[in-house]
């Protein structure tokens, strides 16, 4: 049951690129980068082929994103590091989806270092 459940799966590799870039709606929206790509992730993680381990792997980084910008406003007031922090975060959320979609258009593994496993 188990390969014809695969089987049944499409490889697309342009719904992967565009969930990893979708992540960049944040930039524009401040939230469409996280509910964007969940949507996605929800509606396609039994029909598409990867989505379900780089859906995973978006959502964790986008709520890892949240944590640390969080963690880093009470440090803006304490030390003014947490700038420094919001910087780095940016430009994570920024740089990460792109190298992603890149590889995942190219059927090669993503990953996003520093994302903490909430979804596994």
């Amino acid at each position: 049951m188990e390969s014809n459940y695969q089987t049944m799966m499409r490889v697309d590799n342009q719904l992967l690129t565009i969930t990893h870039l979708s992540q960049l709606l944040s930039c524009i929206t401040g939230f469409g980068g996280l509910i964007v790509p969940l949507v996605i992730w929800v509606t396609q993680k039994d029909k598409v082929m990867s989505m379900n381990q780089q859906g995973k792997q978006i959502i964790n980084f986008q709520l890892s994103l949240m944590i640390y910008s969080i963690i880093c406003i009470p440090l803006i007031f304490l030390f003014g590091l947490g700038v420094v922090g919001l910087i780095v975060v940016w430009f994570m959320s920024i740089i990460y989806p792109i190298v992603n979609a890149v590889k995942a258009n190219s059927n090669e593994t993503t990953h996003y270092p520093g994302s903490i496993n909430f979804v596994s």
